[in-house]
């Protein structure tokens, strides 16, 4: 029988290779063979199924799900990752790993078994709970080590002893300080620390979000995008980097994690871009580029949007609201640089016979949108993200059971009676009150589960447990970064440091937006050297929003302009993850590709400093009208133009040196939100285009450049 499949499911031993648990960190990963690769994937997929039925059902508190969720995550971690990388990626779980693993899971049912008595004493611990704190932060911070290296676990470590011993600082440092047993009791316990809001999201909606986009993946849906992209691009100049573009943006409709979907679309991307003649470099940087526009992109964009909406106690759907028509430009964007490459070099699109069918794919495969349908209907009708999921995730699994187990029944009217006879169940058990729609659906996953297994569907049975270690594994890093960085907010929480912060930078910018704008863009991209994203959020957004609300930028923009920020840290030398991840694939440096895709990506670091100044951008403010809006939207893709165009070297043809300083200028002036700089933008872009349009059919035909 044929079931669904992705480039990438598991068709080898349980477990025998982790990918990287950090989705934003190209770490060395562990390969697991016999004995103990079968032990960590059962506990992978128990842990999952875990965590879907907490989800689903709310059986436990919500400390006890946050303990229970850090302690799986730290088996897990000392599972797959040792104290030194291992030189053949093959090592074994020495018994001292297995033990550290399985005291960091004993800790998070001591938070469950003794949770009335640690509520009874919240703030006087006794001495067996200040052992177990000081654990939980010790095995934290060497599970965080094992992942994602020292920047992150330094940086939060050192708040430890600040806090202790804050009364010998100077000013404006200088706080009362605080006694140990105080500091242990507020990290290790309670939602103060490693068991605040970065944890509880990651428990709930970036665990399912994730299990969710690696379901889709597994059902095919890598191979429909690409399909999509392909037929609607591949044929126009340099249409396999438009392809790159289209995919990896599609990809992070449901997979908000930048790196992960360099390491999956550009497998396929890279290797087509070089084949057609773009540089290895160039290669590498678009699907890098493309690929962190993933975690603005909504419908489920990246872990922080969740983390975001807790923080600004917001609904989710307002979140991806504000962020549609940034996404979009930032694609614009990376298409526009890719398409003035391609003219610049003369790279031409694929041949007619290599382009598959867009109908036909979409015919096949339609089905595999429906979830992410319905998964967009709930959460813009106000719908939480956390059942938005549960129903996302079981549809997905459903489709993936019923294509497989009614695929066996050869006429196509017995498997569409097949489908309605399912659905008309479910639909008529949920409207009869008896269950709720989760423990309906989960009830139809068991039901299909059982036909599957009658009809010896083994493959699509495999598959489905293989998703569950998958998801995961994949979660490992983002929640492992999640549970650490609430040592730095609890820390902050305690002494009043973000307070302390966010006076010196007003101090320092004297009151200037834009001083401070910058402030807090150099604090973004010098933090995202070392931490992914979703720690680099939590903390300029704790030490440098509030600045920018005082000055008067509305709250959510202030939010995004940080998140912005931490996504193109990613993409900004030195570090570059997600250049690093493409490194692998492309096989050039990834400096080089680091400082080409901050070029692509020139919209990421454009638009938060245009939606400051003019937030209908992101519709916000109280001049959202269909016009304002369309105004700005214009404003941003001329400058946009603009921006491509001095950068590349290339318009209708090659650009002087004068007329790529010339487009410079009118885009900054089209940026910035001073008086005539508008209408002084838009008669110099007239006056441009027409000149270079005139230059360019004068001259005879430019030679084109080697692109390689």
């Amino acid at each position: 029988m044929t079931t669904p499949s992705t480039p990438g499911a598991f068709d080898h031993q349980p477990l025998t290779e982790a990918p990287m648990a950090d989705p934003e960190n190209p770490a060395a990963h562990l390969k697991l063979d016999g004995l103990p690769g079968k032990i960590v994937w059962a506990a992978a997929i128990l842990f999952a199924l875990w965590q879907i039925y907490t989800a689903a059902f709310s059986p436990v508190s919500s400390i006890v799900v946050r303990a229970l969720h850090v302690g799986g995550l730290l088996f897990l971690t000392f599972a797959l990752f040792r104290f030194q990388p291992s030189k053949t990626g093959h090592a074994a779980p020495p018994l001292w790993d297995w033990a550290l693993g399985g005291l960091a899971l004993a800790i998070g049912f001591y938070q469950w078994v003794f949770e009335g008595d640690l509520i009874q004493r919240a703030g006087d611990p006794n001495q067996v709970d200040l052992v177990v704190g000081v654990l939980a932060l010790i095995l934290l911070v060497e599970g965080a080590r094992r992942i994602m290296g020292w920047a992150l676990p330094i940086l939060c470590v050192v708040f430890i002893p600040y806090a202790i011993w804050g009364r010998s600082l100077p000013e404006p440092f200088l706080h009362r300080g605080f006694d140990w047993v105080q500091v242990i009791d507020t990290l290790s316990f309670g939602t103060e620390g490693i068991y605040g809001t970065p944890t509880a999201v990651s428990a709930t909606f970036i665990f399912l979000f994730i299990l969710f986009g690696a379901f889709l993946e597994k059902a095919g849906m890598i191979g429909l995008f690409n399909d999509v992209a392909l037929g609607t691009v591949g044929h126009t100049k340099g249409g396999p980097a438009k392809v790159a573009v289209i995919s990896s943006g599609l990809m992070g409709t449901i997979n908000g994690s930048g790196v992960a979907n360099v390491l999956t679309t550009g497998q396929f991307t890279i290797p087509l871009m070089i084949r057609f003649g773009y540089r290895p470099a160039f290669a590498g940087a678009v699907e890098a580029t493309a690929s962190m526009g993933g975690q603005i992109m909504p419908p489920v964009m990246g872990a922080v949007a969740f983390i975001m909406a807790e923080r600004l106690e917001l609904p989710y759907a307002e979140i991806a609201l504000a962020a549609i028509i940034p996404a979009l430009l930032y694609y614009f964007s990376a298409f526009w640089m890719v398409h003035l490459e391609a003219g610049k070099y003369g790279l031409k699109g694929l041949p007619a016979d290599q382009r598959p069918a867009v109908w036909a794919s979409l015919k096949r495969n339609w089905h595999l949108a429906l979830p992410l349908a319905a998964l967009v209907y709930m959460l813009f009708s106000g719908f939480t993200p956390l059942f938005a999921g549960v129903i996302g995730l079981s549809l997905t699994i459903l489709l993936i059971l019923g294509g497989a187990s009614f695929g066996m029944v050869a006429s196509s009217p017995m498997r569409a009676i097949a489908w309605i006879s399912l659905g008309a169940a479910l639909g008529a058990l949920a409207a009869s009150g008896a269950l709720s729609i989760a423990a309906t659906l989960m009830l139809g996953v068991a039901l299909m589960v059982v036909v599957c297994a009658a009809m010896k569907g083994w493959d699509t049975l495999r598959l489905l447990l293989d998703g569950l270690a998958d998801g995961a594994k994949s979660a490992l890093g983002v929640g492992v970064a999640c549970a650490l960085v609430g040592i730095l907010i609890g820390i902050m929480t305690l002494t009043g440091l973000a307070t302390t912060v966010a006076g010196m930078i007003l101090d320092l910018a004297g009151n200037n937006l834009a001083i401070a704008l910058v402030l807090t863009m150099i604090v973004c991209l010098v933090l995202g050297t070392g931490l992914p994203t979703i720690p680099n959020y939590i903390i300029t957004s704790s030490i440098a929003a509030p600045v920018l609300e005082k000055m008067g930028v509305p709250p959510l923009i202030a939010h995004m302009f940080c998140f912005y920020f931490g996504i193109m840290a990613d993409l900004t030398p030195p570090v570059a993850l997600a250049a690093l991840a493409a490194q692998s694939i492309a096989k050039a440096g990834h400096m080089e590709i680091g400082w080409i895709a901050t070029r692509i990506g020139a919209a990421g670091y454009v638009v938060p400093f245009m939606a400051v100044y003019a937030p209908e951008l992101m519709l916000q403010g109280s001049n959202v009208t269909p016009l304002a809006v369309g105004y700005i939207v214009v404003k941003a893709l001329v400058a946009i133009v603009l921006w491509g165009a001095a950068s590349t070297g290339w318009l209708l043809g090659r650009l002087s040196v004068w007329e790529r300083t010339a487009a410079t200028v009118i885009a900054l002036l089209l940026v910035a939100a001073l008086p005539i700089t508008d209408e002084a933008g838009f008669a110099a872009t007239v006056a441009f285009l027409a000149w270079h349009r005139w230059r360019v059919k004068r001259q005879p035909a430019l030679t084109v450049p080697n692109a390689a």
